[in-house]
């Protein structure tokens, strides 16, 4: 595989080294110890989830405070665009954020680590987006923050016609500058 740290080094795409032929393809979706050596952690994964959602549905900016979750997240059918936010009120790169396309056909993965917000959009007619976690999901500690949030400045990709839908919740997100982050 091959892994590319991001304008925040800690977030870090990974391309999976994937064998193909007419008959269809194959590749190594996780291995732990390739995992560690190209992110520099030793994280068990605890949590698989799986989301499907359609064009323009747009799901975050989602953490929590407590029981904070690092995930590796992939898309296996359709296309998002896919972002992680710099919530550590201690780091260099806080308030800043990176982002990457995911698709079925590029085949790449978004390690994002736990001090960070997550959210993506829905390119494609649909998606269906994968999804390992360090920790279990723990409603009572889940937050948001709007992901149209003027001091993020997240550059969303263009969905021409297609109105951006999202869930109640991700409706009340609130702004960066009111927002709980990590003191780490």
């Amino acid at each position: 595989m091959r892994t590319t740290r991001l304008a925040i080094p800690d977030v870090v795409l990974i391309e999976p080294k994937v064998f193909g032929d007419t008959r269809g393809f194959f590749f190594e979706s996780f291995n732990q110890r390739a995992f560690d050596e190209a992110t520099g952690t030793s994280y068990q994964f605890v949590q698989d989830n799986h989301s499907r959602s359609c064009r323009g549905v747009l799901r975050g900016l989602h953490y929590q405070i407590q029981k904070p979750q690092g995930k590796l997240v992939r898309v296996v059918r359709g296309a998002v665009w896919d972002v992680a936010v710099d919530i550590r009120k201690t780091s260099p790169t806080f308030g800043q954020w990176v982002g990457a396309e995911l698709s079925e056909d590029n085949q790449h993965q978004l390690w994002v680590p736990p001090g960070f917000a997550h959210g993506f959009v829905v390119l494609s007619e649909t998606a269906d987006f994968l999804y390992k976690t360090t920790d279990y999901y723990a409603p009572q500690h889940e937050r948001c923050i709007a992901w149209d949030d003027k001091t993020l400045a997240i550059g969303w990709p263009s969905l021409g016609t297609t109105a951006i839908q999202l869930s109640v919740k991700d409706l009340a997100g609130s702004a960066l500058a009111d927002a709980e982050v990590y003191d780490i």
